[in-house]
């Protein structure tokens, strides 16, 4: 559905200082259908990303192509749902006033912007707010109507820059359903986020820029067994300390002679083979699930 291809955007800084490289030749795909999500730090160049996507601002090279969405450039953009991270919102409309104005930018009728807001105002539990004046809104109420203006005209494609900051943790949970809900009927989201865990919950594909360069570009699963090292839990009854040759990367002692130890994939058989000649108790064994999170800062200190 978005295609980067050979992509760079270099901003021209002052005379005497060197031009700044937002982005460096990155290419990558967003699938028709997918929910990926896009990750990196502060200066990764994601916000440039998405606003070369929506034509805000122009490559130095390289290109985007749409698939799917249309024959021209209008047509695509009105196949396209952008809520972007600091939206401004005409404080003194009420919000069905702020809906229906949205809806009519996309040439929606006025009859259907009010099935529309029947459908999905609940879904966002702004239902109860929307005869208020957009300026006595909480941060997560404006990011909730936010949202549902980006659906309103029922785009095929649905692009958020940090869709949950600033959102407390029901916030936040209330918002990923409904994402994952619009998803499910069948629209592609594209969205940035800072909080990694959200990112793994919900997508089936990510997007790691690092300093302007792409770092990964595929499915979440795949990420999470080719970046980390596999690491089990030894759990087993032991009372007083013992020596073991296996090498422990962290050894725990808890109430009741319960002691665990932390091991890779290499020292886990040689560790179980002492305890067992050892006639040690042993517990259970249990696989450690890396997060994305724990990647994210692995691949970010390459």
């Amino acid at each position: 559905m978005i295609e980067f291809n050979g992509v760079t955007k270099v901003f021209k800084t002052e005379l005497l200082t060197q031009p700044f490289v937002a982005l460096d030749d990155v290419s990558f795909k967003v699938p028709q259908g997918s929910m990926v999500g896009f990750l990196g730090a502060n200066g990764a160049g994601k916000t440039t990303s998405l606003k070369i996507i929506m034509d805000f601002i122009r490559p130095t090279s390289g290109q985007v192509d749409f698939k799917n969405l249309g024959n021209d450039r209008f047509e695509i953009f009105k196949n396209i749902g952008f809520l972007p991270e600091r939206p401004y919102f005409y404080q003194n409309l009420t919000g069905h006033e702020f809906l229906h104005f949205m809806g009519s930018l996309s040439e929606i009728s006025s009859s259907e912007i009010k099935l529309r807001t029947l459908k999905w105002a609940p879904r966002f539990k702004i239902d109860h707010a929307l005869s208020r004046q957009l300026k006595t809104y909480s941060k997560g109420m404006l990011q909730r109507i936010g949202f549902m203006a980006t659906i309103l005209h029922e785009p095929e494609l649905i692009i958020l820059d940090e869709p949950l900051s600033g959102l407390d943790p029901i916030g936040r949970k209330e918002l990923k359903d409904v994402i994952v809900e619009v998803h499910r009927e069948g629209k592609t989201v594209f969205f940035s986020s800072h909080i990694v865990p959200d990112i793994e919950e919900i997508c089936d594909r990510v997007i790691f820029l690092k300093e302007g360069r792409l770092v990964y570009d595929g499915a979440v699963e795949k990420l999470l067994k080719s970046e980390a090292q596999t690491e089990y839990l030894v759990k087993f009854k032991l009372s007083g300390k013992i020596q073991f040759s296996a090498t422990i990367k962290n050894h725990e002692n808890f109430p009741g002679d319960l002691q665990v130890v932390t091991v890779t994939e290499n020292s886990k058989g040689e560790l179980l083979q002492e305890l067992v000649a050892k006639n040690i108790d042993i517990i259970g064994v249990e696989y450690i699930k890396p997060s994305l999170e724990e990647i994210f800062y692995h691949i970010k200190s390459k």
